[in-house]
């Protein structure tokens, strides 16, 4: 296997360093060129004889992608390597026994990109490919961070590597030695803990363990590129907007089980919809339901606050990605832009993964607008030749909002990126930017406020209370219950 391009000096070191190794971690921040210095490795490993094949799991909707960045650094697609789709471990039976066959008669290197994607070690995914890996000679994790949300996340990825790193063999020790759950108090006294983590214990020692097998690269650090600048288009609700909005907050609100972060979500949900211009189901207990609140489009706030961006902060036939969170809000979009006379294409789950790449190579020649969701779009994609690029909606992951930014953002951008949020005053978007701003977990941010929210709410209401109420507080009622009544 021949390579045509050259290493940076980072990269270098990063191979000097795994090379010895048979298992290994490859931290690597988007843009860095990750899958170039992997392919290093694989190439002298391949030279000395020492394996055959190239297992490369990635998300499904890079394998394409990959396959092309794989193709420019080599010249040509090396015969070797394999790619396959980790999502698709988790459906098809058929994948898994096919790898299962080429791991246990080939003297095989496991890569598993975007490992973050094999957190859950009870997934099927993740339960496949730490079977898988064990008959891997040679495996590597690569992924921007070492920690995308909290420490806990580490044990299944490191897991696949070898188990005897961390040094637990089940999730249950790992735990038992490193994370603090949070509890409850019942009325009756008796404390009950809860599956909701309230931090993480002894870092340092696996900053310990996992550190003689890990090379971490921050793109600040290695690379001098282009300026990232934020902008910030506020909008403001119509009236009926706004009633709509106060009364699904406080709907929604009331629901919330201070135990479960489905309760928290459903409630951001809900509020995200109606900012974004949508009414939703009264029930929460119920699906989740929405419809419109604008007959025209173009009397949305939120698709106000586009058509500004678009006309006075995007110059005349430059490219510009439109991050979305629903697709709904995709059509509204794709419906406003045909209505300008722009040309778009749409790279987002609802359309096929052939459709995808068509339009992701009609995006590279001459469409000016790429509308995306970032389930798709936030990963293993080359866009360097974009410097626009506009959130209309976030979702409530801090992790992918960091990888989407990074698919312009990166090796080979010579232009200041330009990167744009849409706000809806008075809504949960402010929150959900101050998050993303501060790098904060925003349902553990939720959960330290709603207390608060409670407490003065009682306390305002408790002049009013009659006694009755007074004594179902006193016999344990809920204070959401209280307030509901």
């Amino acid at each position: 296997m021949k390579i045509k391009t050259r290493l940076y000096s980072y990269q270098q070191e990063a191979v000097d360093k795994l090379l010895p190794l048979k298992v290994g971690a490859l931290y690597m921040e988007q843009g860095t060129g990750k899958t170039r210095t992997a392919l290093e490795i694989i190439r002298h490993r391949l030279e000395a004889g020492k394996m055959d094949v190239v297992l490369w799991m990635c998300p499904c909707s890079v394998k394409r992608n990959l396959r092309m960045d794989i193709t420019y650094h080599c010249g040509n697609y090396p015969d070797q390597i394999v790619i396959r789709g980790i999502e698709s471990l988790s459906s098809s039976d058929r994948l898994y026994l096919q790898l299962w066959k080429l791991v246990t008669t080939h003297v095989v290197m496991l890569i598993v990109d975007e490992s973050n994607l094999c957190k859950n070690k009870d997934a099927i995914r993740t339960a496949r490919l730490i079977e898988l890996a064990k008959h891997c000679k040679y495996r590597m994790i690569l992924n921007g961070t070492p920690v995308s949300k909290s420490e806990a996340d580490m044990y299944a990825q490191w897991y696949i590597l070898d188990w005897r790193i961390l040094g637990y063999q089940s999730y249950y020790s790992f735990a038992a030695n490193h994370i603090e759950y949070e509890t409850i108090t019942l009325p009756s006294g008796y404390e009950v803990q809860t599956d909701r983590i309230r931090r993480v214990l002894n870092v340092d020692y696996l900053s310990k363990k996992i550190s003689p097998y890990t090379y971490q690269v921050r793109k600040a650090d290695v690379l001098d590129l282009p300026s990232k600048t934020y902008y910030t288009e506020y909008a403001c609700m119509t009236d009926d907007q706004e009633e709509i909005y106060d009364k699904t907050k406080e709907n929604y609100l009331f629901n919330v089980d201070d135990m479960r972060s489905e309760t928290i979500y459903k409630l951001f949900t809900a509020c995200q919809h109606v900012a974004s211009g949508r009414k939703v189901s009264p029930d929460p207990q119920q699906k989740m339901t929405t419809s419109e609140i604008f007959a025209n489009p173009e009397d949305n706030p939120r698709i106000q606050a586009l058509e500004h961006i678009i006309d006075s902060r995007i110059p005349e036939g430059e490219k510009c990605i439109i991050f979305c969170k629903y697709s709904q809000e995709i059509s509204e979009i794709e419906d406003i832009l045909n209505r300008r006379g722009f040309d778009w294409v749409e790279f987002t789950g609802r359309i096929r993964q052939k459709e995808r790449q068509r339009n992701l190579d009609a995006f590279r020649s001459d469409t000016q607008y790429l509308l995306a969701n970032k389930m798709c779009g936030a990963y293993g994609l080359n866009l360097q030749f974009c410097h626009n690029m506009i959130f209309y909606s976030n979702d409530f992951d801090l992790a992918t909002r960091a990888q989407a930014e990074d698919r312009i953002h990166r090796i080979g951008q010579t232009h200041e990126v330009a990167i744009y949020d849409i706000i809806v005053y008075g809504t949960i978007d402010t929150f959900i930017c101050s998050c993303i701003g501060r790098k904060e977990n925003m349902v553990e941010a939720f959960k330290r406020s709603i207390d608060e929210w409670k407490k003065k709410k009682i306390e305002e209401g408790g002049k009013n209370e009659t006694v009755h109420r007074q004594r179902r507080i006193r016999g344990g009622k809920r204070a959401d219950r209280l307030l509901l009544s």
